[in-house]
Order: structure tokens, then sequence, then C-alpha cells
């Protein structure tokens, strides 16, 4: 059987030295499957559009969408999935913290009958590489925090938080997301899992970046994502969700 086609979403915002060396490995991965670059670029001043666009002349398949207002990495991940034209959407940081074969294991598993496939940094097989005291300790946050959440939640996965995921076009469609900020990770795992559909993780190797700064402030961003998850959990593990209907 043919294998299914594929867009990898990929939201940037000051990433051109990474970009640089991303695209080509990805395209390199999946150099034998019909796919389609998306970078979402929330208008970096460093060029990382400029960079990406360049490659489309080499490639072909590379599509760049600029957003003028930053509201997220949520918004613009959702972003990506609306313009997505395939059946399959793998969404990934653009940092090189992720790995491109990885990404295709992703692409592999969901292929197994699966809406919804995660990649962990915090299960059995996984790679966490820590390199400083600071990535340390966000690696103890991120690990410890996906605990809690595994705790209150119910649904049995160790990464709620990761940007590094294959979801069905179909499915994407029929939960209807709302957040704009990256507790959309979370809003994906819980309308999809309420909801009936087929949820897994795979074991991923998760590297330090080594260039740019990292765009995640955990002191803001914890709290949030703690009080939205609380209500979700209210909202949908309590009181259910039901999908859109994919035939209406």
């Amino acid at each position: 059987m043919s294998k299914p086609s594929l867009s990898i979403v990929l939201p940037t915002y000051n990433e051109k030295d990474n970009i640089k060396i991303l695209i080509p490995e990805i395209e390199k991965t999946f150099n034998h499957i019909n796919h389609e670059i998306i970078v979402v670029d929330d208008s970096s001043p460093d060029g990382t559009a400029t960079a990406s666009e360049k490659f489309n002349k080499e490639y072909g398949n590379i599509r760049v969408i600029v957003r003028e207002k930053k509201e997220g990495i949520g918004a613009a991940i959702r972003e990506g999935y609306n313009n997505a034209r395939n059946s399959i959407i793998i969404s990934s940081d653009s940092d090189l913290s992720f790995l491109p074969s990885d990404m295709y294991r992703l692409f592999e598993k969901i292929q197994e009958g699966y809406d919804l496939v995660l990649g962990s940094r915090h299960s059995e097989y996984s790679f966490y590489e820590l390199t400083t005291l600071k990535v340390r300790i966000k690696g103890w946050i991120s690990k410890n925090g996906n605990r809690v959440l595994r705790l209150i939640t119910g649904i049995r996965v160790h990464d709620f938080s990761a940007n590094f995921r294959a979801i069905r076009k179909d499915v994407w469609k029929r939960i209807n997301t709302i957040e704009k900020t990256n507790t959309l990770l979370l809003e994906m795992i819980l309308k999809c899992k309420y909801g009936g559909l087929k949820v897994t993780e795979i074991p991923v190797t998760f590297k330090d970046r080594i260039y740019g700064e990292s765009k995640l402030n955990l002191g803001i961003e914890a709290p949030k994502f703690l009080i939205k998850m609380i209500k979700y959990v209210v909202m949908y593990r309590l009181m259910g969700y039901k999908p859109i209907n994919k035939n209406a």
C-alpha cells in the first residue's frame, strides 16, 4: 500500500540558524513520502521566513506563513494545521531539539490506527539531554509536572506539553481547539482522549538547542497551564466531550 500524504508544521520565531539545518534533514528523511513543510513564522526579525522561502526554490514543497501578530505557539500551530493539505499532520519545534528520525516514527505509528500520537520526552526509553543546571531544572519541572497531569487527567501518557506529535487531519477538524498558547497541546490530548479517540505515545530523543534561545518562560506559562488544566479536566473528564461529527 502507498504511504499517506504528510504535512509537517514548524512554528518559528528567530530560528534562522536552526531552520537552515532542519529543513534539509526533514527533506532527506521524507524524500520518498508525498509531503509538504509549512513554516509558520511570527515575523522573526532574524530572517527565518526568508531563509525558509529560499528552500522552496530547491525543494518546491515548502510554504511559509508569516503572522504579523504574535499570539502564541498555540495560535501558530493552529494556523499551520488549518492550512495543511495532506491526510496526516506532524508538528515539531524548530530548534533541533527533536530528531527527524523520530518524526518518521510518529508518521509510522499513526498508521497503525491511532488518531493522535505523541512524542514523549519522559517515558521509558526516551532520552532528555541535560547539559546545564538550568536545563536540568527545566527537565525536572517538565517531568514532574507531567506526572501531576497524568494523575489528574487519568490519561496514561508521559508528556502532555511537547510540540512533537502526529494527528490525522480529519481528527484535527473534529476537536475544534480554541487555545492560543502552549495549552493547546494539552487541549488536543484531552479532547481526543475524552472524546473517545485513540491516543498513544512513543519515546523520543530531546536535545538541548545549540542556536538561539528558548521562548518558553516556565515561571509565567506553568501557572497558566495549571489553571487551564483544571478547567479542561472539569469540563471534559467530568462532563464529557463529543468531537464534531465528521459526516455533519
